[in-house]
């Protein structure tokens, strides 16, 4: 299902896969779980291929707190050229847990954060 889909993670116990695309890039994703006692560190790392074939750490997605203090996931993501940011969430009416939709943070994407 995920050949044809763009802007989507999934996480399938310690197998991570996606596709992050705009305008400016189109990236497919692997990643893995972190094991860190820092609670700052990510929760996954993100890994891409480079124009030469070679495996590169490309980003990682990090567990945050909402103002409700629920959990939700947010990704960071070098595209090469700038940082990336992005929420995840669910797909409406979607009933596979593992496959979250990559929704772009606008606002720290946009030139006018300082």
């Amino acid at each position: 299902m995920t050949d044809t889909l763009a802007n989507f993670i999934q996480i399938d116990g310690k197998k991570i896969t996606g596709n992050i695309a705009t305008l400016s890039f189109d990236i497919d994703v692997t990643g893995e779980p972190v094991t860190s006692d820092n609670e700052k560190a990510p929760k996954y790392r993100l890994f891409a291929q480079s124009p030469r074939g070679r495996r590169v750490e490309v980003g990682g997605i990090w567990e945050r707190l909402n103002a409700d203090d629920k959990p939700y996931l947010a990704l960071t993501l070098n595209t090469g050229h700038s940082r990336w940011y992005a929420n995840l969430g669910r797909y409406p009416g979607q009933d596979d847990e593992t496959l979250m939709a990559v929704i772009p943070n606008d606002y720290l994407n946009s030139e006018r954060r300082s």
